[in-house]
């Protein structure tokens, strides 16, 4: 892989562990809405909320990739449907923000990310709304495209386009590392990128899938698999 001149990064779940973070997010917000609007909570079930967000989510199947539009838009509707109008928006998103960014990267993504930022043109790609700036990681990227900026989510070419022209190399000199199969590795292969699979569980590939150009346990295998170990 030594063609390689940009690296482009999933975040959630390849550089820090995603579902107790979002799960402590929507707890401190379930509770900041149930001591500040207690309608909300009396009135909706966490079942009745996510079955709003499926209202949301086939209103808007041009968004569904959005995740902040999304939230915000739930947010207002049980404002309103509360009585107290949508007005608490912004407080309750900051709310879930800070929780949601309060994240433990893995030990390894500093040192790993600030070497192969010597090397490469590294940049983040990802799904979610993770903030790298609250989560002080920004310093490791040249760019970062979120499904929002993009206007599509992986595994759409159009993000991975996207990325590849932010990181100045063609598809082929652009190299996709990420947790997901489907998602990461079969789209950005898809989209002419080469890939690697960062599989931390030793779990087994998708026979129905063509595997990636590199396993790793985690991202400081990088460095050797690309033969970028610090010299």
């Amino acid at each position: 892989m030594r063609d390689i001149r940009t690296i482009t990064l999933d975040l959630d779940e390849t550089l820090w562990a995603i579902h107790p973070v979002i799960e402590r997010a929507e707890r401190n917000l379930h509770d900041w809405l149930r001591d500040n609007y207690p309608r909300i909570t009396e009135r909706f079930s966490p079942d009745g909320i996510f079955e709003l967000r499926g209202q949301v989510v086939a209103e808007n199947p041009e968004r569904s990739y959005d995740f902040t539009f999304l939230r915000r838009t739930v947010l207002g509707r049980l404002g309103v449907a509360a009585g107290y109008g949508d007005g608490l928006v912004d407080d309750a998103m900051a709310v879930f923000s800070a929780a949601r960014n309060d994240v433990e990267v893995f030990p390894e993504v500093r040192p790993t990310l600030t070497e192969l930022g010597r090397r490469y043109r590294v940049i983040a790609v990802t799904n979610g709304n993770a903030d790298v700036n609250s989560i002080g990681i920004s310093d490791l990227f040249h760019e970062v495209i979120s499904a929002s900026s993009a206007g599509a989510a992986k595994p759409n070419r159009k993000i991975f386009d996207i990325a590849v022209a932010a990181g100045g190399a063609g598809a082929d000199q652009t190299l996709h590392v990420g947790d997901h199969p489907e998602v990461d590795v079969a789209g950005a292969r898809e989209a002419g990128l080469r890939t690697v699979w960062v599989n931390r569980n030793g779990q087994d590939w998708p026979e129905h899938l063509q595997r990636p150009d590199g396993i790793v346990r985690d991202v400081s295998e990088l460095l050797a698999l690309l033969g970028a170990t610090a010299r």
